[in-house]
């Protein structure tokens, strides 16, 4: 394994989705692991608008590093998190995160697994569009109207 030099800046990104979890356990894991500064939020990670990821993701330059706890805190689904991945590498940065040494762009190992992961991410988007294309195609052999409801009654 080739390791690249040490990352110019290094920041965190720590995530809950309710307001009844804490935040502390992620600060205190990413600070221990030198981050420069720290992006957090409480927001479900099923919302691909994250205000304070997206500020995170335009703050990065090459050679910065993007630390995670887990990868669970970046991204809920494989299509979603290959897609946050691309935009860190596309930007010159690097990923890493704490609970899953094999996700670290900064060696050739985490890039094949990130790469295995772009293709499950394929695979998931094609199958989320055969499914619902499935449940249009049953909804409307019912009878069911698809789309918004006329806001005009007949007249």
């Amino acid at each position: 394994m080739t390791k690249i030099a040490a990352p110019s800046r290094s920041f965190g990104y720590a995530r809950v989705s309710t307001v009844g979890q804490t935040l502390e356990a992620q600060l205190e894991e990413l600070r221990a692991a030198g981050c420069d500064q720290i992006f957090k939020e409480k927001v479900s990670g099923a919302k691909s608008d994250r205000k304070e990821l997206m500020k995170l993701l335009d703050t990065l330059e090459p050679d910065d590093e993007l630390v995670v706890t887990r990868i669970d805190r970046l991204a809920r689904s494989t299509f979603d998190m290959f897609a946050i991945v691309k935009r860190i590498v596309d930007a010159g940065a690097r990923f890493r995160s704490l609970a899953q040494p094999w996700a670290d762009t900064n060696d050739s190992t985490g890039r094949l697994m990130l790469a295995v992961l772009g293709g499950l991410a394929d695979v998931e988007r094609d199958l989320i569009k055969t499914r619902t294309a499935e449940g249009r195609a049953r909804a409307k052999a019912r009878g069911v109207k698809l789309g918004r409801k006329p806001k005009l009654t007949p007249g």
